[in-house]
């Protein structure tokens, strides 16, 4: 099998409608393509979804990664103003 290969959408698409339109077995286009049958069965669940629903999904995706370079820069600012304004311990005095 191929690792570490992107295919394209384009790609993954034409082997899943081999399976879904076309009633090939699993097994038999993912030898055709190269692919394992893992990966197929991944792309059927992946484009099984509307279009409409993956985009939904991408954009929450990107908001959640967005939200977490926010969390961590405010988590940065709020120890380095934490550290500057004298909060530490009685004993470090």
């Amino acid at each position: 099998m191929n690792k570490g290969i992107r295919f394209t959408d384009e790609f993954k698409q034409d082997a899943v409608a081999q399976v879904v339109e076309r009633s090939y077995a699993v097994s038999e286009v993912a030898e055709r393509q190269g692919i394992s049958t893992k990966s197929l069965y991944a792309w059927k669940a992946q484009f099984a979804k509307s279009p409409h629903v993956r985009s939904e999904v991408a954009e929450q995706a990107a908001e959640i990664k967005r939200l977490k370079r926010e969390l961590a820069r405010v988590t940065e600012e709020r120890t380095i103003l934490k550290n500057r304004s004298g909060l530490e311990p009685a004993c470090a005095r």
